[in-house]
């Protein structure tokens, strides 16, 4: 980072206290670009000047944009949260999560439609964001984006209403409908399948369906399908029916109930290593009624982020639930419920995390919606978007993008390989593999091996340059397949060569199996946890396949020059060329004199050395 202010920063940091409070960082024209509030000052202000180049982008960034600070001091972590709401409040920082109220109302749209006659022959229904002056025909406003699009689905599936953007005119017609026809999701009006009078009298069931809902709506069509039958109109009564029949199972669709929950609200906060998604689920009487995505810059505190989210968006409504579930706690939860309830006042609010039951179950649904908007709006899927968030917050560090992941093998003393398996975004990345041969050590020595392939990986992305994509990139994550001694092997590479990097073993059971993350301070279960486990699991057999290949091969090779070292004249570097060129005995021994002679330090005596040797050793 080139600011130079750093070394001011951390001096300036040293003497704050001990105490809550707020601290507010301003560019150099003065204006505030973050604020924050802390239990410990002096701890949490420090933390943004130490390891720099481990801070998420948007950290590092408004660390890097930073001139100066200040702090208040307050008597309370109440007293801090109220005073970091009021600031942000007032100033809007560019680097804080800010909520933006910009949902607005939604509509339901009959186009063409005109409020003389509502219901025009070949109209569509749609949902809409806005009003227009048109003259098409509106319902609404409605709060909820989410049950204006449900309830615009269900009434052209159950009424077979177009949903495609063809243009239906009473004199031209389609030579044939689409699939949407054929698999009974649509009446055919755009080639005649029905006629002019039916079309309408179809959209005014729709709006009235939309109007009054599904139990009156079907009391409606029972009517109009047993007159149908009674007048011998078959077909007209078979598609009465059918339309009934699809209301009934929609409505069992809708009939999920959480129950006794009358009103909450379900949050989870989901990240990846640059954008965090917070999900909330509105439940009113039982049912899911609205759903809101948030999606922000990661700021490298999930738990920081979920507190500033909930002060802002729960004081700002007024329509506040009785209950507010969260997906995992966070430190300040209670405080956070002080502080709603001190704005929301007389109305009581009540945070909490359920761990099983219909509470813990909306709480997930909630997670996996924020899971996926991630995926739909990075490009990741949403399984690995869920175990990287959840490895990330088992360790204590951001969801990692990039893990490398390391593994000695050993077949006897003689070759000793080490593997560099990669994983980006929870997929290999096998073009970043790398494969090391160790060298240096002599004897079978795990501890020493790991020192030398990390020294060597490590060394090649501090060269300036180095031009390997797999070496000049820093992962997030270190997984070294071992206990608390191959972690310390590989922190004492990494501390000696200025880097910082999160490091933790990957420790088998008995069988062989994946079991827990090895720390410095002991092992973390992953059992419990099983997105995180399923990852690393992958992860260390990857690591582990790669490894033994290359030791297979390596050994083989090995065994080879070995075996023609035996040729007079022939030492271990013309084995090494002999081999590196040819690939195997046989193809030495088919090779003439003449092309054996040729390699590089080899003469036509080692030639004939060679081809003497093979043919008696055939013989």
């Amino acid at each position: 980072m080139d600011n130079p202010r750093l070394p001011y920063f951390k001096d300036k940091a040293k003497n704050l206290p001990m105490q809550p409070g707020i601290y507010i960082f301003k560019n150099k024209s003065g204006k505030i670009i973050y604020v924050g509030k802390a239990k410990f000052l002096k701890n949490r202000v420090s933390s943004y000047f130490r390891s720099i180049d481990k801070h998420v982008p948007k950290v590092y960034k408004m660390v890097s944009e930073a001139y100066d600070f200040e702090f208040i001091v307050a008597d309370s972590e109440f007293d801090a949260i109220m005073l970091e709401w009021n600031m942000i409040k007032e100033h809007r920082p560019k680097y804080n999560i800010l909520i933006k109220n910009d949902k607005g109302y939604s509509y339901i749209r009959v186009s063409p439609g005109k409020m003389g006659d509502p219901y025009e022959p070949w109209s569509k229904i749609t949902a809409a964001r806005n009003k227009d002056t048109s003259g098409d025909l509106f319902f609404g406003p409605y709060t909820s984006s989410f049950v204006v699009k449900r309830t615009v689905e269900e009434a052209n599936d159950i009424f077979l209403l177009p949903t495609c953007s063809k243009v239906i005119s009473k004199g031209k017609k389609s030579d044939r409908p689409c699939l949407n026809y054929y698999i009974k999701k649509c009446s055919g009006a755009c080639c005649g399948k029905i006629s002019f009078e039916e079309y309408k009298e179809t959209i005014e069931r729709a709006t009235d369906f939309i109007k009054n809902g599904g139990e009156e709506t079907i009391a409606r069509l029972t009517e109009l399908m047993e007159a149908a039958a009674e007048n011998l109109e078959f077909e007209k009564a078979a598609l009465l029916r059918d339309s009934i029949n699809t209301m009934r199972r929609n409505s069992l669709k809708q009939s999920v109930k959480f129950t006794g929950i009358i009103s909450a609200d379900a949050v989870a906060l989901a990240e990846d290593k640059n954008n965090i998604c917070i999900s909330v689920l509105k439940i009113r009487k039982e049912r899911v009624v609205d759903k809101d995505e948030f999606v922000f810059e990661n700021m490298g505190s999930p738990r920081d982020s979920m507190a500033a989210f909930l002060t802002q968006r729960y004081s700002s409504r007024e329509d506040i639930p009785s209950l507010i579930l969260l997906y995992e706690d966070f430190d300040d939860r209670n405080v956070v419920q002080d502080f709603i309830n001190e704005y929301c006042k007389p109305s009581k609010v009540k945070i909490s995390v359920p761990v099983k039951g219909e509470n813990r179950r909306i709480t997930e649904m909630a997670y996996n919606n924020a899971v996926h908007r991630l995926s739909h709006d990075f490009g990741h899927k949403p399984k690995n978007i869920a175990a990287l968030d959840e490895l990330g917050k088992l360790l204590g560090i951001p969801a990692p993008e990039r893990i490398e992941a390391y593994d000695i093998s050993n077949i006897g003393s003689s070759v000793i390989t080490g593997s560099m398996a990669v994983f980006e975004n929870g997929t290999p990345a096998k073009n970043h593999y790398r494969k090391f041969l160790i060298k240096d050590i002599i004897g079978t020595d795990d501890y020493a091996s790991m020192r030398e392939m990390l020294t060597r990986r490590f060394n090649e992305y501090l060269k300036k340059d180095n031009k390997d994509p797999s070496f000049s990139a820093l992962p997030d994550l270190i997984l070294i397949d071992g206990g608390k001694g191959h972690v310390a092997a590989a922190k004492e590479v990494l501390d000696s060569l200025g880097i910082s990097v999160a490091v933790f073993g990957m420790v088998k059971d008995e069988r062989h199996r994946t079991r827990a993350i090895s720390a410095s301070g002991g092992e973390i279960a992953l059992r419990e946890t099983y997105r995180a486990f399923t990852l690393v699991t992958e992860i260390q057999n990857e690591a582990h396949r790669f490894a033994v290949g290359y030791a297979s091969k390596a050994h083989g090779k090995k065994s080879l020059e070995l075996t023609i070292t035996k040729a007079e004249g022939i030492g271990k570097k013309r084995a090494e060329i002999l081999i590196k060129h040819f690939k195997s005995l046989k193809a030495v021994a088919n090779a003439s004199e003449e092309e054996i002679a040729a390699l590089p330090g080899m003469s036509l005596a080692a030639a004939k050395s060679v081809k003497e040797f093979l043919k008696c050793d055939s013989d």
